[in-house]
């Protein structure tokens, strides 16, 4: 009986969301959803923050191509780095290598290629939601008027007015 089967048809949504992104990523980047899950330990403290894998480029083989088989070359790694940061990375790139091949459990990169560029996602504004008024501004008075805590009455205001002015 496999894992799938004994939890009674339950799905996670990230083994999903891997089983649906993995292929995409792997044949567009050579890139799997474990190895970005795992960046922040392979890249250390150091570098978590200001690097991200974009992609791991396969060197054609000439014995691929003529039908034989043939034994694994190692890729390169292109490695997308905020500003300055670009150099102390270029200069760690032995130890960089040696993790993300002991992560792979085999030699799978021989090189790094390091691409400045921003790497944190921009947060998107959310627009702050309209006040209440009439009915549904007196129905979540009454809901929080037996809240003692003012900070806690406030924050659940915002949130009854989130929930309640959005637009259906």
């Amino acid at each position: 009986m496999n894992n799938k089967a004994s939890r009674r048809g339950i799905v996670q949504i990230s083994e999903v969301a891997n089983g649906l992104i993995d292929p995409v990523l792997a044949k567009r980047a050579g890139i799997n959803t474990m190895l970005l899950g795992s960046w922040d330990e392979i890249a250390g403290v150091q570098f978590a923050e200001c690097t991200r894998p974009e992609r791991i480029s396969w060197p054609r083989r000439a014995s691929e191509m003529a039908g034989e088989g043939g034994g694994h070359q190692p890729g390169v790694l292109t490695i997308a780095c905020e500003g300055a940061r670009a150099l102390f990375l270029s200069h760690q790139q032995g130890e960089i290598i040696q993790r993300i091949n002991g992560f792979f459990g085999f030699p799978a990169i021989n090189e790094v290629r390091i691409v400045q560029k921003p790497v944190a996602v921009q947060p998107r504004r959310r627009p702050k939601p309209r006040p209440l008024t009439g009915e549904a501004a007196r129905h979540l008075d009454h809901l929080v008027e037996g809240i003692e805590g003012d900070a806690l009455k406030a924050a659940l205001k915002r949130l009854g007015t989130a929930v309640l002015g959005k637009r259906r």
